[in-house]
């Protein structure tokens, strides 16, 4: 995926500003910035929701989305759901092995039946991230998914994601506020500034996934990303992250 010198605004508000970026295959991107700067516009726009006002979007492949409250349809069970991630699969049997194979995948034997309502908050979460990873996407982008969650269920979905998207990788755009989440999940994190939003800082972190929260890399960039985003001075910022 590329963004090349887009800019966006709605009216006389402009939300984007010159955002030109490049995202490779089977990269896991993290989009932090000031709230209302415009990260969700700029998710939109890889997914084609939103049109840019000006500049280039390219994408290559079929795009799922996971939003903040999760999108399971209520009325239908965990296996139901799952299935509409391979509804495009034409054989059924293969249909049916690849939502087995997601059911076993986030660990949610004998609830195959359950429905959104009978389920908590992170196994909800799992349901959704296994719907979008079901069939063959090839990008996966991400809105908040762990924000409704408390902090303890949002380490475990962290978890979860790494080890699902071991198992099946994709290429990954999230938006998020959690600095620490970015730092832990992404091997790229984008620093937006505030409306009109601008690429202020793009850091690295070369330690492979999955990483613990505690990992030095891990805690020099969470440290990076405040500074830039002036909540810390900078006092004692590692080289690892730069």
């Amino acid at each position: 995926m590329q963004l090349s010198r887009v800019s966006c605004r709605f009216g006389a508000v402009e939300v984007l500003q010159e955002i030109s970026v490049s995202i490779a295959r089977g990269e896991f991107v993290a989009v932090v910035g000031p709230s209302g700067c415009g990260k969700t516009t700029l998710l939109n726009l890889l997914s084609g929701y939103e049109q840019p006002t000006s500049g280039l979007v390219e994408r290559r492949g079929q795009v799922r989305m996971v939003y903040q409250v999760d999108g399971l349809f209520p009325w239908m069970t965990v296996a139901e759901n799952i299935s509409l991630g391979v509804r495009d699969l034409p054989c059924a049997q293969e249909r049916g092995t690849q939502v087995r194979d997601m059911i076993r995948l986030i660990e949610l034997e004998g609830f195959e039946g359950h429905y959104p309502h009978q389920l908590s908050g992170g196994m909800r979460q799992r349901v959704e991230l296994a719907r979008a990873l079901a069939g063959s996407s090839d990008i996966l982008l991400m809105d908040e998914p762990f924000s409704s969650l408390d902090y303890l269920t949002r380490l475990r979905m962290r978890q979860e994601l790494a080890h699902l998207l071991d198992k099946r990788p994709r290429t990954v755009v999230l938006v998020t506020h959690d600095i620490e989440e970015a730092a832990q999940l992404a091997d790229r994190v984008i620093v937006l500034t505030g409306r009109p939003a601008q690429i202020r800082r793009e850091l690295s972190i070369q330690t492979a996934r999955p990483r613990a929260l505690t990992h030095p890399e891990v805690v020099s960039a969470t440290r990076v990303i405040l500074t830039e985003l002036g909540i810390e001075d900078g006092a004692g910022d590692g080289e690892g992250a730069r």
